[in-house]
């Protein structure tokens, strides 16, 4: 009787322990899931909760809420958990990584382009990524795949393909032209120097592409990569500079070279080849082309006065080397406010934005940007526009002057974004069309195919 009164005891115990177990449980659960929907709400009010490109939506009924697609994201707060289920918070954030995708072991998430509700414009392109014109290829950003890692594969895989359909009877001066010396291009020059191909690389800047346009000490990749004639590059939080470095080294060790400050002006076809021009009417003819520019294109400029001074720059490449200016910086993106930090470490600096206040910019950017302006290291001017440079001097309008007021200035950086290739494709022939929430990388389970 004693032993049942004990086992009894037990059993109750263990069952107490196990009840105590999941109310804690449930309760965790719920506070987080109220952290979350904070989050959520801060998201909707500051502009971020809506997608502008690629983004992950979650299949509610696949996830267990293992919490292996959070702590994947190398972003942070790009989704959360409520409720027992992930859901998306500050998707306008994410940059495609991809590291959700396959962190989830139920398979329950799916990258998307766009939304019902904004469309983005992407060029239209097959499986192997080759586009409506026979012969013409896209890979990387420009295809509507962000992240280093991803346009380096897109790039290889790309070259794979296109040299499977190489007529060796073609009567072109080259094999393929690729243009563009971003990760996409640097990744398929590589992959066409190792398969004997006959090939130029051209861009309109020089190597890294946008990389090369990011401040020197800017991380750029966080996860690995592979490239052909190198294999694994096992790098993580990787800098711009360690990794232009290495993008020099390996071109330079497989002899291959870049035509730079070359823009590709038209793309037209001639006697059964492509006829490529550049800006300065320099021509090449080639069997194939392989696009691997990315989507800024051309900075966008404000068409104002003195916009073509020495003193204006679309680009920060080297902060450390500036100091004491006076300098402005418009633009209220993520590139102006970094920008604007970096240059405010030794100079005096003004961040002008036409809009009320920052909409999309990453969470530690905003905290850095509050935290500068609490101790005063730069000013931010909101509702602002830049009339006019002058060499010595802009001239800036605010709500309360609409005519401006002239303002000391040694530099302007001004990041308006870019202006988007659409009309160079189409007049390429390349059909664009525009996403609204369609599939980009998704599992085998769905029926579709992945890049």
């Amino acid at each position: 009787m004693q032993d049942t009164f004990i086992n009894i005891l037990i059993y109750s115990l263990i069952l107490i322990f196990c009840v105590v177990l999941v109310i804690f449980y449930l309760r965790r659960q719920k506070k987080d899931s109220k952290k979350v929907e904070v989050k959520i709400k801060i998201a909707k009010e500051e502009g971020l909760f809506e997608p502008v490109s690629l983004h992950p939506v979650v299949d509610v009924n696949s996830c267990i809420r293992t919490g292996a697609c959070i702590a994947a994201c190398p972003e942070k707060d790009i989704l959360g958990i409520v409720n027992g289920k992930a859901t998306a918070i500050n998707t306008s954030l994410c940059i495609g990584h991809g590291a959700c995708f396959h962190a989830c072991p139920t398979d329950a998430i799916t990258l998307y382009i766009g939304t019902e509700q904004r469309g983005v414009e992407l060029p239209h392109i097959s499986q192997n990524f080759e586009t409506n014109v026979k012969g013409i290829y896209i890979a990387g950003e420009l295809g509507g795949m962000g992240l280093i890692k991803n346009a380096v594969e897109q790039g290889k895989q790309a070259i794979e393909n296109m040299s499977k359909s190489i007529d060796k009877k073609h009567q072109a001066n080259y094999d393929l032209i690729i243009v563009g010396a971003g990760p996409a291009g640097i990744s398929a020059s590589l992959a066409a120097k190792k398969l004997n191909l006959k090939f130029l690389i051209l861009d309109q800047d020089t190597l890294g592409g946008a990389v090369f346009t990011f401040p020197r000490s800017k991380i750029v990749m966080t996860s690995p990569m592979d490239l052909p004639l190198f294999g694994k590059v096992k790098l993580f939080e990787t800098s711009k500079t360690e990794l232009l470095d290495l993008w020099k080294t390996l071109m330079n060790n497989n002899g291959i070279s870049i035509i730079e400050n070359s823009k590709v002006e038209s793309i037209t076809t001639e006697n059964g080849s492509f006829k490529v021009t550049i800006l300065n009417g320099t021509s090449y003819s080639t069997h194939q082309v392989l696009l691997a520019i990315g989507r800024r294109g051309t900075p966008r400029k404000l068409g104002i006065p003195g916009e073509n001074l020495e003193k204006v720059a679309y680009r920060l490449l080297e902060p450390e080397v500036i100091k004491n200016k006076e300098i402005i910086v418009v633009g209220g993106g993520d590139s102006a406010v970094e920008s604007a930090l970096l240059l405010a470490e030794n100079n005096s600096v003004i961040l002008s934005y036409r809009g009320e206040n920052f909409k999309r910019i990453k969470p530690k950017n905003r905290a850095n940007l509050n935290d500068a302006i609490g101790n005063k290291k730069l000013e931010v001017k909101f509702e602002t526009n830049l009339l006019s440079i002058e060499n010595e001097y802009i001239t800036l309008s605010d709500n309360n002057n609409a005519a401006g007021h002239k303002i000391k200035n040694d530099l302007v950086y001004i990041f308006a974004g870019g202006e988007l290739p659409t009309e160079f494709l189409r007049k390429a022939g390349i059909n664009i069309t525009k996403k609204f929430g369609e599939a980009i990388l998704k599992h085998d389970k769905h029926d579709s195919h992945q890049k």
